[in-house]
């Protein structure tokens, strides 16, 4: 069954802040309309703030249109300038980190399509830690067991 609305008519309770009073709003566009295998939000992120933390995932391939504004693009250890009408693509895998940072005085508005994966893995190298989305489950990359394996007979 196709669903059909306008951007106007998305319901606030598929929105995070939608009166907009902190740093980010996001539209959850995807969800609102019974979008199943992709996500489809509008973020809009006000100056001196971020989209994100820095992060990458294992599963999860993501895709993002600039729809207005300008600021820069934390990738792969590199800051890039991105402005309206720019398009990203940040496949899959560890050594994809990606943020978004409004270093603007305007809003930057940002179209964020990605894939919903089962079990996806997000890494969050500035802080040393994994979340397995989709189970709720946080690690800290400094908490490993030392001398663990998986050998059954040692």
């Amino acid at each position: 069954m196709n669903n059909i609305s306008n951007i106007n008519n998305i319901p606030k309770e598929y929105m995070y802040d939608p009166d907009f009073n902190s740093k980010l709003k996001t539209i959850l566009i995807g969800d609102a309309i019974g979008c199943e295998k992709i996500y489809v939000n509008i973020d809009y992120v006000k100056p001196g703030a971020e989209s994100v933390k820095y992060h990458s995932h294992s599963k999860q391939e993501e895709f993002y249109f600039i729809m207005s504004g300008k600021g820069l693009l934390r990738i792969d250890g590199e800051e890039i300038l991105i402005k309206t009408g720019d398009v990203i693509s940040a496949p899959a895998g560890k050594d994809n980190g990606h943020q978004f940072i409004n270093n603007s005085s305007e809003i930057l508005q940002i179209l964020d399509i990605g894939t919903r994966e089962k079990d996806d893995i997000i890494t969050y190298p500035d802080e040393n830690v994994f979340l397995i989305k989709d189970k709720g489950l946080v690690f800290n990359i400094d908490d490993s067991i030392e001398g663990w394996s998986s050998e059954p007979n040692e």
